[in-house]
């Protein structure tokens, strides 16, 4: 088979493996074959990417933008992979996200870049559209004018435009049926202080952007809580946990909040901004580094969600307060006992900070390197670590020391996400 053929047909399988028809997907591989090496160099450097995704951390900084029932990564990924897929169109440096659009001689692939961003952000945000058309007008006046401007901000509306189209009927949009909480030992139930109502119920069976099924990766049932396994974990959460803990550190007290106080894949995303910053990156890597970190964590999200309702373990509040029921003579019950932060509201196993850390840490060192030096900022708090794993280690201690997460939560956590980065990084 000869390199092109073989090309399209890792292609075909990515898109087959995204959940993506044949027909969608082969009628915009058959306009043009990949080729190894780009056309021509790529103006521009990566510091375009890294304005778009701190506008989108802005738009969803206002409340009032994101529905609750839709997850914040999803939007993260289609804005990440807009940009990736706009500039590979014109460079064919890289194998396109499921698609390329065909691009003339010349194309600007910052223009392409920009235009994409902005589209997608548009489609997704209609009422932040003034401050989107602020910034893509602020990018675009820094090319020089001319038809490949013209022919750049072309390919990049037409790169939205389709990536937008196939992700239209992805599941996102669906109603979450209402959740039953289960009444037996180990079934999760909404959490005190407020009860909220469980979320991202559905979100497990939304279409994933690279796995070919949340359930892909789903980790092995965790041990019953009439168990010795679960009694030593949800021991250590009683003591390291509590809001009056006595055993928890005041450094565990500080990265509890500290990996609490912010989204996890905004902190992870900002991550990757000051990583294309201090290197200098070029558009095409700083492309390629957000599209395969977000779209991790985009399937990461959908991948943690399916397991997590398909387990539904309850959270280690509901399982101390309820100790004194003898669901497990290693446990003794607390039914005062309270966390050091509020429980977020959805199952225990896995647990999230474990699963999308992991899965940010597994891509930044794929770029990077494993013992890359980093400083994670979140609230204006700064802490650094000797590599990304360290970061992603103490995020997930952290939903111990918070009362969140038994360490069998997390070690589920951290397989899923290095599972997830990793079949995303062969495939991107």
């Amino acid at each position: 088979m000869g390199g092109k053929q073989k090309t399209l047909a890792v292609l075909i399988g990515t898109a087959l493996a995204a959940g993506l028809t044949s027909p969608a997907f082969g009628s915009t591989v058959t306009a043009v074959a990949h080729s190894p090496t780009p056309r021509a160099a790529t103006p521009g450097t990566g510091m375009s990417v890294v304005e778009w995704n701190r506008e989108l951390i802005t738009i969803l900084s206002d409340p009032k933008v994101q529905p609750s029932t839709v997850h914040p990564t999803r939007s993260f990924a289609l804005l990440q992979a807009a940009e990736y897929n706009a500039v590979v169109s014109i460079t064919r440096a890289e194998p396109a996200y499921l698609f390329y659009v065909s691009a003339p001689k010349g194309a600007r692939a910052d223009a392409a870049a920009n235009q994409a961003a902005h589209d997608v952000l548009v489609a997704l945000y209609p009422a932040k559209r003034a401050s989107v058309d602020q910034r893509l007008s602020s990018q675009l006046s820094a090319i020089p004018n001319g038809s490949g401007k013209q022919a750049g901000i072309r390919v990049g509306a037409a790169v939205a435009r389709r990536l937008i189209s196939l992700r239209s009927d992805d599941g996102s949009a669906a109603q979450p049926p209402r959740f039953i909480p289960g009444t037996m030992a180990g079934d999760y139930r909404p959490t005190p202080p407020d009860f909220p109502t469980p979320a991202f119920t559905n979100w497990g069976s939304v279409k994933p952007f690279v796995l070919a099924a949340g359930s892909q990766f789903r980790p092995a049932a965790p041990p019953a809580a009439s168990t010795a396994a679960y009694a030593t974990a949800l021991n250590e959460v009683k003591s390291l946990g509590s809001r009056t803990s006595t055993t928890r550190t005041p450094d565990q007290t500080a990265a509890g909040k500290f990996w609490a106080a912010a989204p996890v894949w905004n902190v992870w995303n900002q991550v990757a901004q000051d990583l294309v910053i201090s290197q200098n990156a070029s558009l095409e890597k700083a492309v390629k580094v957000f599209a395969r970190l977000d779209l991790s964590l985009a399937d990461t999200a959908i991948a943690m969600y399916d397991a997590k309702y398909a387990y539904r373990v309850w959270r280690p509040v509901t399982a101390i307060r309820l100790g004194g029921t003898h669901y497990n003579p290693r446990i003794v019950g607390d039914p005062n006992w309270t966390p050091l932060l509020p429980t977020a509201p959805d199952p225990s196993y896995p647990g999230a900070h474990g699963a999308l850390s992991q899965a940010a840490a597994t891509t930044l060192a794929g770029f990077y390197g494993a013992q890359h030096h980093l400083a994670v900022t979140s609230k204006g708090v700064t802490r650094t670590f000797a590599g990304f794993q360290d970061a992603a280690t103490e995020a997930w201690l952290s939903r111990i020391w918070s009362g969140q997460h038994t360490s069998v939560d997390n070690r589920a956590g951290q397989q899923l996400g290095t599972q997830v980065a990793d079949y995303v990084a062969r495939r991107l």
